[in-house]
């Protein structure tokens, strides 16, 4: 099995507002950016989106490392998801989960791959985390 690496950043001007996101794929001497936004959306989605994108690219089963500075993806991928799919995507009495479509695409690829989540402090001078995190704010720009 492939080890894939995946740094992933999200960045909103507001929040709600206009939104950016990327995901930076490493396979041995291989790079991949990908990157993208939209005019009105959330920090928590396009962080979300990110980790999503990058997945998708992979052509077959890998084992994946996600390098975020978001603890709530972070966590969502490594313990909730587990439980919000067991509890018919609901958290608490009758809550939907937000970006609900999202999440269960994601959980139908945690299931073709073997994922770790690690969370990563930002701005810490880890590379492609500071190249993700000014990718995705220019992508925000873009959508303003």
């Amino acid at each position: 099995m492939k080890k894939v690496k995946i740094f992933t950043d999200g960045a909103c001007l507001g929040n709600p507002g206009a939104g950016g996101w990327c995901s930076i794929l490493l396979y041995k001497q291989h790079k991949k950016v990908l990157k993208g936004g939209k005019s009105y959306t959330t920090n928590n989605e396009m962080e979300l989106t990110a980790v999503l994108e990058g997945l998708k690219k992979l052509k077959e089963p890998c084992e994946v490392e996600i390098y975020t500075d978001s603890k709530y993806v972070a966590n969502a991928i490594n313990e909730w998801i587990h439980n919000w799919s067991k509890k018919n995507w609901s958290v608490g009495i009758k809550k939907k989960i937000k970006h609900l479509e999202k999440w269960q695409e994601l959980y139908d690829l945690l299931k073709k791959h073997k994922v770790k989540a690690i969370w990563i402090k930002g701005h810490s001078g880890i590379k492609y985390n500071e190249l993700c995190d000014r990718l995705a704010k220019e992508e925000a720009n873009k959508h303003r």
